[in-house]
């Protein structure tokens, strides 16, 4: 009887001990992933404030753009003005030029016809006339009509060449006033473009600005929700080590317990299998992936693939209890684990060998296996 009672403290002893390193190992796992998120947080911080002068530069930068762009607009503006003005300008130019090139036809029309008229009457030269004493009034009669005509085709000359000279002066003018037109469509031209420039650049500072705050916020938060589930996570861990595991065994859940997964019980136990086997357990159809329950407090015993049974994990539920749970796609607990009533510790699959999937669940009580149906709540 003493050497039962020593036995019996020396496996609660071990089993504590388990607990205890288990929940130490991950609360220095934990601790150790809160310092690094502490320190990434602390390194972001620090570039957000390098970040925050660089976006004080860029600022400044963006106010210089703004003040380009403005400085582009209004000059412009001006040079459009300035374009409109010329223009207006030049069609005044170009009407006198047009006015004064009709008047200067019309001066050589008159002179044209003077000269046609002279040449037509210029059968009595000068020297007949004097020499012809006939009709003396009639001489000096055609002698001031000469000098008339004369003198009015000397006026009409030179009125003609003073109208030419103040042509090409308004054509001078009108083409002096084409170049400057052209020089303000190259500068307006210019303008626009460097207007333009000032804008995309602009718009690229807003955005560099946008991406670097919005980049540097986020990955903050980010590691700020971090922290806070690893401080969490650590209070947790040392609610955990004041708290022990229980293994009283399966004997008061007897026909209350929940089922490891959802799905429908294709073998039952003592079902003959083939080669004359029967079944010590259940094989309940479900669909890939779902979880794994524990169906009571226990701790892994045995993780690892096992022929004919693919993925297996065992779990000690204390007083000679333990539950088996195979043909999983994934293991999620190790050996030494302790888990609770309704953790996660497999997902369902069809690992060795098994053409459907579904999870392979047995129930044993000191070596021997009891049916599970008789343990568990009703489907």
């Amino acid at each position: 009887m003493k050497k039962c009672v020593k036995q019996f403290i020396v496996s609660t002893l071990i089993m504590s001990s388990l607990v205890v390193a288990s929940a130490t190992a991950n609360e220095d796992r934990t601790k150790k992933d809160l310092s690094e998120i502490q320190s990434a947080l602390k390194q972001s911080q620090a570039e957000l404030a390098a970040q925050r002068k660089d976006i004080a530069k860029s600022q400044k930068s963006l106010q210089q753009h703004e003040l380009d762009i403005a400085k582009n607009a209004k000059a412009l503006n001006i040079a459009e003005q300035s374009i409109r003005d010329t223009e207006k300008q030049q069609k005044q130019q170009q009407q006198q030029a047009d006015t004064l090139e009709k008047k200067r036809k019309e001066q050589q029309q008159a002179l044209a016809a003077q000269i046609k008229s002279a040449y037509m009457s210029g059968g009595h030269d000068y020297s007949k006339m004097l020499l012809n004493q006939e009709n003396t009034a009639q001489v000096e009669r055609t002698l001031s009509y000469y000098n008339y005509l004369n003198k009015a085709r000397i006026e009409q000359i030179e009125e003609l060449k003073a109208l030419l000279l103040e042509i090409e002066v308004v054509q001078a003018e009108l083409e002096k006033t084409k170049l400057h037109l052209t020089a303000l469509h190259k500068e307006q031209a210019n303008r626009h473009q460097a207007l333009v420039a000032a804008q995309q650049q602009r718009k690229a500072n807003i955005n560099e600005l946008k991406t670097k705050l919005s980049s540097t916020k986020n990955e903050i938060d980010y590691l700020k929700e971090n922290e806070k589930t690893l401080v969490t996570t650590l209070q947790e861990l040392e609610k955990e080590k004041t708290q022990k595991v229980e293994l009283l065994g399966l004997a008061k859940s007897k026909g209350k317990l929940d089922w490891p997964t959802k799905g429908k019980i294709e073998h039952s136990f003592g079902q003959r299998k083939h080669g004359g086997i029967d079944w010590k357990g259940v094989l309940i159809g479900a669909r890939e992936g779902s979880n794994v329950q524990s169906v009571h407090n226990g701790q892994v015993v045995f993780a690892d693939w096992l022929k004919g049974y693919g993925w297996v994990i065992v779990l000690d539920h204390g007083d000679g209890f333990m539950s088996l749970y195979g043909h999983t796609q994934t293991l999620l607990k190790d050996v030494g684990d302790m888990v609770r009533k309704g953790d996660i510790i497999a997902l369902v699959g069809q690992s060795g060998g098994q053409a459907n999937s579904g999870l392979y669940f047995e129930i044993r009580h000191k070596g021997r296996a009891v049916n599970p149906v008789k343990w568990c709540r009703r489907i």
